[in-house]
């Protein structure tokens, strides 16, 4: 049953029955593959071994996600993603049956991945129903702990690796990711009431949330940008010694997240810090591009 998670949700058949494992596999496989993000989801650069677990630990990051930011309503979003996190406990008490945790339950086990990890996503996503302005860069970077940096260290443990020098490279390359996805998608977020821009950083430049709402470029707003920008990149470079840490396939795509980040914040400072007017944009020549790259640095 091929049904996205807004889809599921509402299909009495899929929702009141057990699924069986295999069925799950290819759910979840289904649902990581067919999505436009899944270049970023399953390198071929990875072993082939681990792309299964791959597709079921991003099906989990999927659906919480669209659980928060698909249904339209914040009430029922909170709800489900309430149910959510029951259905993640029932998963470690080995009770699954929904088919993303029917699949996930064995990487789960084999890997060691800790629940924590994945409450804490599920709390980024009830922030996103809650909490809309941020006051300073500790509020912004500390929803990063919750909404970025468990997707690292998930990803790390698939690989084999969970000490805490790994892992606190791997928040400073995360926490830039979405620090650069959230200067990249201003106007995205403006439309669903979202502002992750500081809001002592916009005051101190005289900028308003009226002029992101109305996008309404001015040299305060271009400084708030740059400023932004600044502190994703300052994150990135400190994260850059992690690629050298892991084995060279995982180190490869690592390379690629980090380069393509830095590639969106070249992108907002080629466009003069005006992300309001047009979304910046890799494009596939520039992709090809960052993988030519990546393959060089890890020679």
């Amino acid at each position: 049953m091929q049904l996205q998670p807004k889809d599921f949700v509402r299909d009495a058949a899929a929702m009141g029955r057990a699924w069986g494992l295999d069925e799950s596999l290819v759910y979840t496989r289904w649902l990581a593959t067919s999505h436009y993000e899944n270049f970023h989801v399953v390198s071929v650069l990875l072993p082939k071994k681990l792309h299964q677990d791959f597709y079921n630990v991003y099906s989990f990051c999927r659906w919480a996600d669209d659980l928060g930011d698909e249904i339209g309503d914040v009430a029922e979003s909170l709800r489900l993603l309430g149910w959510w996190r029951e259905e993640l406990d029932r998963m470690y008490a080995g009770t699954a049956s929904h088919p993303v945790f029917v699949a996930l339950g064995p990487t789960v086990r084999q890997y060691g991945l800790e629940r924590q990890t994945f409450a804490d996503l599920i709390l980024a996503f009830e922030r996103d129903q809650t909490q809309t302005r941020y006051a300073n860069w500790d509020e912004v970077l500390e929803y990063c702990v919750y909404s970025a940096n468990p997707v690292g260290r998930l990803v790390l443990g698939l690989c084999g690796y969970r000490d805490e020098a790994r892992y606190a490279l791997s928040d400073k390359t995360c926490t830039a990711l979405q620090l650069a996805n959230f200067w990249q998608d201003v106007t995205v977020d403006t439309g669903k009431d979202r502002v992750y821009l500081p809001q002592d950083l916009m005051e101190r430049h005289g900028v308003t949330d009226a002029d992101l709402f109305a996008r309404r470029f001015t040299p305060g707003f271009a400084r708030v940008m740059e400023e932004a920008c600044g502190v994703a990149r300052e994150l990135f470079v400190a994260g850059l010694a992690l690629p050298g840490m892991v084995d060279r396939r995982l180190a490869l795509d690592l390379r690629l997240f980090s380069e393509g980040g830095l590639a969106v914040l070249d992108k907002i400072e080629g466009q003069g810090w005006d992300v309001l007017r047009e979304r910046p944009k890799i494009g596939k020549i520039q992709r090809v591009g960052l993988l030519m790259k990546a393959l060089w640095a890890s020679v």
